[in-house]
């Protein structure tokens, strides 16, 4: 649900901070005070187009932030999940306009395409006023409404999943057919390459062990020299072993040495015997080794092939065996040309028979759901003063096999007697389409995404026992998403939880500013005496004021 709107500089309003309720909230104010702002304001945080003419007089820009708590929007999460911008449970929609006319927009404080902004916010809020966001009037909606009343969201998706499977099998055999010739040479292509792979038997970390061997090998000539050397010097007369026994021998022979000496006796004897150690390491070293060229040249050749077919495949030599692997499954589900077009034909007909099958109960159970659902609209319209309007379905029949089944589904109505149906589309008043949007959704808000609703006009060119209707289907709604509502009509007014009044004043300064605030009780009363056309001031009016609230 929408949680908070901070709105600057757009149009009449400075700067304005509202958190919103859950429920049924109506938006009330003097004619021309502005009370669509707020809505236009949300519209553009949903992605509207506009113009710089939105900013308000001697600004640089507009900028406005609408919050929602998504916490129970599995779908929205999801979503934001999949474009990498989810933050938790609140998600902000930002859109900022520039004296410039241009436009920038956020989620989450990440810069998007006006296109993300449209799609996530068609799945938080549906603004229902004249020509503007009105999804009903979008047939795919229909589709989507009519399905969610009568329960067939599942047996949809049956259908919308077993028309893909279908769709990919006819689409992969018409490939198959036209490309035979194709897919043949690269099936001898990769069974070439996946047999010379195959010769090649490369083992994990072989690459590796023989890299460093080879190094070895290269390198045990030098290795030997230098370490015969070093023994040399060790061993030799005059060697470094000699010259320490005799150091050694020459300070053992000292009497009452003093202590330096004593010291230093130790650390000679201490270098003799690493000396010593190290001259066994290296005859034992020297003695394991044996210069093998035979070897040397056999890791060469190893090498020299392994780095000649990755070469001929463009990767590096590390990369060969994950090549090898890919390949040979790609090889794995290749067949003949004809084996596998047959398979597929095959397939093609089992899939389209499941297909048809479930189409077949979805039809049916349109048919049924629609019946229910124009019976229900029409019985809420007539409580909305359109005794004469008739809404019904039409269910299309497509030609061909499509992800919704055999038909589509297109909302019609009727609002004079003896008219003919027609798309939603073509009622030219906003207030009568309004009102249907309204009829639509309370009877489907059981089964609605769509968390917030906002309605503009829907009570125009009604009043009395109709607005009382339009008010009670207003807080019906509301028990069900969260509604705004702007309205003039005192009846509408009454049944809101939360009060929104919007006013407009003048100064010299600032020039002509509106701004909004939620009412108090004792507030509302007020103003609802007003919108009776009562004093304010007048006991009378307020004690009238109060008995419609209290009977809301």
């Amino acid at each position: 649900m929408l949680t908070h709107l901070h709105i600057t500089d757009f149009t009449l309003v400075d700067q304005l901070d509202l958190e919103l309720d859950k429920g049924l909230t109506t938006i009330t104010g003097e004619t021309g005070a502005g009370k669509s702002i707020m809505l236009d304001a949300l519209g553009l945080a949903m992605g509207d187009r506009t113009d710089a003419d939105k900013i308000r007089p001697g600004c640089k820009k507009a900028d406005i932030h609408a919050s929602f708590d998504i916490s129970a929007l599995d779908y929205a999460q999801k979503w934001l999940a999949e474009h990498e911008l989810a933050d938790g449970d609140d998600c902000i929609l930002r859109r900022v306009i520039t004296a410039e006319g241009r436009s920038r927009a956020f989620i989450n404080g990440q810069t998007v395409t006006l296109n993300q902004l449209r799609s996530l916010g068609e799945m938080l809020i549906n603004i229902h006023s004249q020509h503007e966001h009105q999804s009903l009037l979008d047939s795919k909606t229909h589709q989507r409404l009519l399905d969610a009343f009568g329960g067939l969201r599942p047996l949809a998706k049956q259908v919308k999943d077993t028309y893909r499977n279908w769709h990919a099998a006819n689409s992969q055999l018409e490939g198959i057919k036209n490309q035979n010739e194709d897919l043949n040479a690269r099936f001898q292509l990769l069974h070439y390459q996946v047999e010379e792979l195959d010769q090649l038997s490369l083992e994990p970390g072989e690459l590796e062990q023989l890299e460093r061997e080879q190094r070895r090998l290269a390198n045990a000539e030098t290795i030997n020299g230098n370490c015969s050397h070093v023994l040399s010097l060790c061993s030799d007369d005059e060697g470094l072993q000699d010259r320490l026994n005799h150091g050694l021998q020459l300070l053992v022979a000292l009497q009452e040495k003093p202590e330096a000496l004593q010291e230093a006796e130790g650390l000679l004897h201490n270098a003799l015997i690493h000396i010593q150690e190290a001259q066994s390491e290296l005859d034992r070293y020297l003695n394991s080794q044996e210069q093998d060229e035979s070897r040397l040249t056999e890791v060469e050749q190893r090498l020299s092939t392994i780095y000649e077919i990755a070469r001929k495949h463009r990767i590096a030599p590390d990369k060969l065996a994950q090549l090898h692997q890919n390949l040979s499954a790609e090889l794995g589900k290749l067949q003949s040309g004809d084996d596998q077009v047959g398979e597929l034909e095959q397939q093609l007909q089992e899939t389209l028979k499941i297909y048809q099958q479930l189409s077949a109960e979805l039809s049916q159970q349109r048919q049924f759901a629609s019946a229910r659902l124009t019976k229900a609209v029409n019985d809420r319209l007539a409580q909305l003063a359109m005794n004469n309007a008739k809404l019904s379905i039409a269910l299309h029949t497509n030609d061909t096999p499509t992800s919704s089944g055999n038909e589509s589904a297109e909302l019609l109505i009727s609002t004079n007697p003896g008219q003919a149906a027609k798309p939603l589309v073509k009622i030219a008043s906003g207030g009568e389409l309004s009102r249907v949007s309204l009829a639509i959704q309370v009877v489907t808000a059981q089964t609605s995404t769509t968390p917030t609703l906002v309605f503009d006009e829907v009570d125009v060119g009604i009043g009395g026992t109709t607005g009382d209707e339009v008010g009670k289907l207003l807080r019906e709604l509301g028990s069900n998403a969260q509604v705004l509502c702007v309205t003039h009509l005192a009846q509408v007014a009454s049944k809101g939880r939360q009060h929104l009044l919007v006013s407009k004043a003048s100064n010299p300064k600032t020039g002509t500013l509106s701004s909004v605030k939620s009412l108090t009780k004792q507030e509302k009363v007020a103003e609802i005496a007003r919108m009776m056309g009562g004093d304010i001031d007048s006991k009378r009016s307020l004690a009238h004021a109060k008995e419609m609230l209290s009977t809301a």
